[in-house]
């Protein structure tokens, strides 16, 4: 197949899905067209089936924002056009979907391109819902030839939210097992831990939904009973606020802000547990990505998380903001050797199981013969 795919370039779930998706299928044999304002981060070595179209911006006095969505738009025309797609896959729903529908409409008289969206989370639970975005949301939905989600969660969410009778398939978000896997811990756990304390880890974008200050206070509860440090890898708005927490409760030698990292598989292999105290989380992919390297996770129970993380088989589930039975969960997998081995050995199974890639990306598939066969 000749499938184009546009989606947000930039650090995010929805991102990195999207490419590596993308780069999964072009070592599958399909020609992957990746159109979008910048080449995805996840696209950082040559893969000879993948081609980056750059949307180009013009900046007219005219206009006080940059138009992105309909110069979108005339790119996938373009692309459409001259490559010969098959279909064109949008992940995030805003504004991906609507440029993707009116290139459909530019495009009428020639073909008929189908139009998949994969909706991802935010775009839906968050954004779509603000009340200039919410009937424009809807309706990219219900035009697209076909809509995926990524957790049944995500799913209801959106024909609850959006009062949408249309068919959606939930495909998982998934994991390459054979790169995020269990290995030996590096030296840098060394200098991190120097005393043989346990790290904790998180990653994230830092927003306020992502609930970044809550890895803190568990990690003071913590270390009253383990010693212990907290990684904290990503960057966003809540940074400052997070750094300024951690000097506050004096724990700013033991909390390391990584920043943005592309050695996570190093990373979350000299880490013993993974936080995830969302206050909204549609699936969980740096969850999935941690258990795949065999970390038990510790999460609040919203959103797709009960759908990732089995309780009390390789993490636990919380309320949200518990940060009292977070703590106690952590102490828990810390101080009893036995069950934390058995907890490890099931979080990497189930990602092997349940999220490999090697068994998602035969459902996407599977999914764009449906659409063109419709």
């Amino acid at each position: 197949m000749n499938i184009g795919i546009t989606c947000y370039p930039t650090y995010g779930g929805s991102g990195v899905v999207a490419s590596e998706l993308g780069k999964a299928l072009a070592l599958k044999g399909h020609t992957i067209h990746f159109i979008s304002y910048a080449l995805p981060f996840r696209l950082n070595h040559f893969i000879e089936n993948i081609v980056f179209h750059e949307v180009e911006m013009s900046n007219y006095p005219l206009f006080e924002f940059p138009l992105y969505s309909l110069a979108l738009a005339s790119k996938m025309v373009e692309v459409v056009k001259y490559e010969k797609l098959d279909l064109l896959h949008v992940h995030y729903a805003i504004p991906h979907a609507t440029s993707a529908y009116l290139a459909k409409q530019m495009l009428k008289e020639e073909t008929d391109i189908k139009v998949i969206t994969t909706l991802h989370g935010t775009d839906i639970t968050l954004v779509g819902l603000e009340p200039s975005f919410l009937p424009l949301v809807k309706f990219s939905i219900e035009q697209s030839d076909g809509v995926t989600a990524v957790s049944r969660f995500l799913k209801e969410k959106t024909l609850t939210n959006y009062n949408i009778e249309k068919d959606i398939e939930v495909i998982p978000n998934f994991i390459d097992t054979n790169l995020f896997k269990p290995c030996e811990k590096t030296c840098c756990t060394k200098r991190i831990a120097p005393k043989n304390e346990k790290l904790l880890v998180h990653t994230s974008n830092f927003r306020q939904v992502k609930r970044v200050a809550d890895t803190i206070r568990i990690l003071e509860k913590v270390k009253k009973e383990v010693p212990c440090k907290l990684l904290l890898i990503g960057d966003g708005p809540d940074r400052s606020e997070c750094e300024r927490l951690s000097r506050e409760l004096g724990l700013y030698d033991d909390v390391k802000f990584l920043g943005k990292q592309e050695g996570l598989v190093e990373i979350l292999n000299a880490a013993d547990v993974f936080l995830i105290p969302s206050q909204s989380e549609s699936f969980g992919l740096s969850a999935l990505e941690a258990m795949s390297c065999g970390l038990p996770v510790v999460s609040s129970s919203v959103g797709g998380l009960p759908e990732l993380v089995a309780h009390n088989e390789c993490g636990y589930i919380a309320e949200i903001g518990d940060i009292d039975r977070m703590a106690k969960y952590v102490v828990d997998l810390l101080t009893n050797e036995k069950k934390y081995k058995l907890f490890s050995e099931n979080a990497r199974n189930r990602a092997v199981e349940k999220f490999e890639i090697s068994k998602i990306v035969p459902m996407y598939e599977q999914y764009y013969e449906d659409i063109l066969n419709k």
